[in-house]
């Protein structure tokens, strides 16, 4: 898990048009997870109201800090991290946006969601190829 600290844009469809890498500039915790078809990550992105961000294994990751701080769960020390379909591994205090990132052609992703769908917790979004 890395934290980044940035700016609190609002993550807004105007304000994504008008601010050139809102999502690059705004405060994110990226996360990174081994899965059955590669690497996956998970960057949840802070913005404008949002009071903080939470994973599940790490309690509160912000509020704003000033500098990237990186936390791996890799070493033999650590308990290993898992989830299931559908599980919880974070949290907005007041929703914002989730960016989810898989290697090409490895999942075939919900035709019904486009730029701007509301995603809830346990929704499925894609299938595994």
């Amino acid at each position: 898990m890395t934290y980044v600290p940035g700016k609190l844009f609002s993550v807004n469809s105007k304000t994504a048009n008008q601010v050139p890498g809102l999502f690059a500039r705004n405060e994110r915790v990226v996360c990174l997870f081994d899965t059955a078809v590669g690497p996956m990550v998970v960057v949840l992105v802070g913005a404008m109201i949002v009071a903080s961000v939470e994973t599940t294994w790490a309690g509160l990751v912000t509020p704003h800090r000033r500098h990237i701080f990186v936390k791996d769960y890799s070493s033999a020390d650590q308990q290993p991290i898992t989830f299931g379909r559908g599980d919880e591994m974070g949290r907005f205090k007041l929703g914002s946006t989730a960016i989810v990132l898989f290697p090409e052609g490895k999942v075939k992703w919900d035709e019904q969601l486009g730029e701007g769908s509301p995603v809830k917790m346990g929704q499925q979004i894609a299938s595994l190829l």
